[in-house]
């Protein structure tokens, strides 16, 4: 009988003492704030990634403005404002941050500002155990998860696909961020992936955005056959005027975003945004019923899409072969 009461004795202590967790894996009531870190006013509520995660959380269950707050920051362009709007959503107690489209240089700033608040990452361009941000894939460690959409490990297949569509390409100019070190990373790989292929790797690298000009006259007057461009906050902030210059200079250029195509740019090979949003939508979800971004393993994308711009091509008197209009997930008339 003394067992028995023992044990019921230490169920009833075990029940006060989890109640409280409880209680906060749940929250019937509860209004959730999520901080949003984003490269742009086109990545806050854009039609694609931060559409898909918005959808995502709705289908959850999250109403925004009724169980959930969505306090977007933007860095418009200007990479060193990243720090300041991290440490500024840490002050406002935001239950979650999702970063989207800030690359590494804006996780590492959310990871810097807090070790307590659950971190995760909307995509992420550069290996995130290569750069030291998490401990590995399967058990990042810390306050860190999320999603990779293998910008750089994909830099071959891309290379490769640019190579189908001009096939006079030799020389390739990478225009990358040299203050970032995922960008780093990603501009490595295209060398790498370019001597395979037999291509003339140049980079053109740019730490601010008063970088450009220089840049863009450079290419003006080198004319290289192609032009790679890496995503990142840095080039989504600039991207108009990228895709602008590399048109009007008879550039062909490809991308790891879909995004950069729509504005005018010939091609891009990348993992399916909208998928991997409404993903994220599903770790916010799993995080704020209690799990840890510890446990929860950072993962990779399974699909890719491949989408060409064919009024760019014909501007630049290029012809699609039939077999890459045949691959492509979309094209763009």
């Amino acid at each position: 009988m003394r067992c028995k009461t023992v044990g019921l004795a230490m169920t009833l202590v075990l029940a006060i003492v989890l109640a409280p967790f409880a209680a906060a894996a749940q929250q019937p009531g509860a209004v959730y704030r999520i901080g949003i870190l984003a490269g742009s006013a086109q990545d806050l509520r854009g039609q694609h990634g931060n559409e898909a995660f918005q959808q995502g959380l709705r289908e959850l269950g999250y109403v925004e403005g009724k169980n959930v707050i969505l306090e977007y920051r933007s860095m418009e362009g200007n990479v060193a404002l990243l720090p300041a709007l991290a440490t500024e959503l840490v002050r406002l107690n935001v239950d979650i941050i999702v970063t989207s489209a800030v690359g590494y240089v804006g996780v590492l700033a959310a990871k810097q500002a807090t070790t307590t608040i659950p971190i995760v990452m909307g995509g992420l361009g550069a290996d995130p155990v290569a750069t030291g941000l998490i401990e590995s894939l399967a058990r990042p460690g810390g306050n860190l998860t999320g999603f990779t959409n293998l910008a750089a490990e994909t830099a071959g297949k891309r290379l490769e696909l640019f190579k189908a569509i001009v096939p006079t390409l030799v020389h390739v100019a990478v225009l990358y961020d040299a203050a970032n070190r995922g960008h780093v990373l990603h501009a490595q790989a295209v060398q790498t992936a370019g001597r395979a292929l037999g291509l003339t790797v140049q980079l053109q690298e740019v730490r601010g955005p008063d970088d450009f000009e220089r840049v863009f006259a450079a290419l003006r007057q080198e004319r290289p056959d192609g032009l790679y461009v890496p995503g990142g906050p840095l080039m989504r902030g600039h991207e108009t005027r990228i895709v602008d210059v590399a048109l009007k200079s008879g550039i062909p250029s490809v991308y790891d975003s879909k995004e950069a195509v729509e504005a005018g740019g010939l091609m891009s090979y990348a993992d399916d945004i909208v998928d991997r949003y409404r993903r994220a939508a599903a770790y916010v979800d799993k995080i704020l019923k209690g799990a840890k971004p510890a446990d929860l393993p950072v993962e990779q994308p399974m699909t890719f899409e491949l989408v060409i711009n064919l009024k760019t091509a014909e501007t630049l008197g290029l012809t699609i072969p039939p077999t890459l209009l045949f691959q492509a997930t979309e094209v763009l008339r």
